[in-house]
């Protein structure tokens, strides 16, 4: 079985970071061994939280824990989230090159969570530049959205053209695999939301219907959801976009319809793991 080490955020209340990958990835047949790199009560979304930030330190402890006991070689991707500060993304990438030392063939798998279309950044200053100078040239699979992809090619694309082109900019840079999680806004219309997916074997668009609503971990969900079809399907993007786009749908569809604050991910699970509704992929 795949084993992941995820280094994300947790919290108690709700569902973003490791609360959603660790629940997403079992569910889907990925085992998952969860860092925290805050320990908080609710998301920050709420505009007030208590809890801890772990410190880079605390980080490489746990990291160095799992190492000792003889099972960082087990590991076969390293995955991570939101990080806080560029002395946290240091500490991931530590953990990273220690994992890699172990098992030569352990991949990184990135969100590269600075912002979105709608808000901006969000995430500190200097995390934007850290992601682009020195995250993004480690990763094998990066999983940006729109705003992000724009940020770490340069570019601003005004088609979906224009949106592979950013793709191929961004795996320039060094990962292998890249997943645009939400192609949206007016200049690609608003009747769909878009996922692009592109290897070195082709690229692949698929289209879920609009849900006019916000999601509060809905990307963490997408990074979970793709990680697992990815080794569902070795070998073959388009069906582990299928898969992604169906399972997230699902569960974003669940969360809408019941009417909840945070993400269903525990009503809709079923339906995460054998979705009703697929979604056709098409090459680009």
């Amino acid at each position: 079985m795949v084993q992941i080490l995820s280094i994300q955020s947790s919290v108690s209340y709700g569902f973003a970071g490791n609360s959603v990958v660790v629940f997403a990835l079992r569910r889907l047949g990925v085992d998952v061994w969860p860092v925290f790199t805050v320990n908080f009560s609710n998301h920050t979304g709420y505009g007030a939280w208590r809890g801890d930030v772990m410190t880079p330190g605390q980080v490489a402890e746990i990291v160095q824990g799992i190492d000792e006991r003889g099972h960082l070689a087990d590991i076969d991707v390293v995955m991570s989230g939101y990080q806080g500060a560029p002395t946290m993304g240091r500490a991931i990438l530590d953990a990273l090159e220690l994992t890699r030392e172990r098992n030569a063939a352990a991949q990184y798998f990135c969100d590269p969570v600075m912002g979105d279309v709608d808000r901006g950044f969000y995430a500190v200053e200097g995390i934007p530049e850290f992601m682009r100078a020195e995250v993004v040239p480690r990763a094998d699979v990066v999983t940006p959205n729109l705003f992000e992809l724009e940020y770490l090619t340069g570019t601003k694309p005004g088609s979906l053209t224009e949106v592979v082109s950013a793709v191929e900019t961004l795996r320039s840079m060094g990962p292998t695999t890249v997943l645009v999680t939400s192609v949206v806004g007016e200049r690609f219309g608003a009747d769909c939301m878009r996922m692009i997916t592109q290897d070195d074997h082709g690229t692949w668009v698929v289209e879920t219907p609009m849900i006019d609503r916000k999601f509060t971990g809905s990307g963490d969900l997408t990074s979970a959801c793709f990680l697992a079809a990815m080794q569902a399907h070795p070998g073959d993007l388009g069906a582990a976009l299928s898969d992604t786009a169906a399972a997230v749908h699902a569960v974003l569809e669940t969360t809408a319809e019941l009417d909840f604050p945070e993400l269903a991910l525990v009503q809709g699970q079923n339906l995460m793991a054998d979705p009703v509704d697929r979604f056709d992929v098409h090459p680009l």
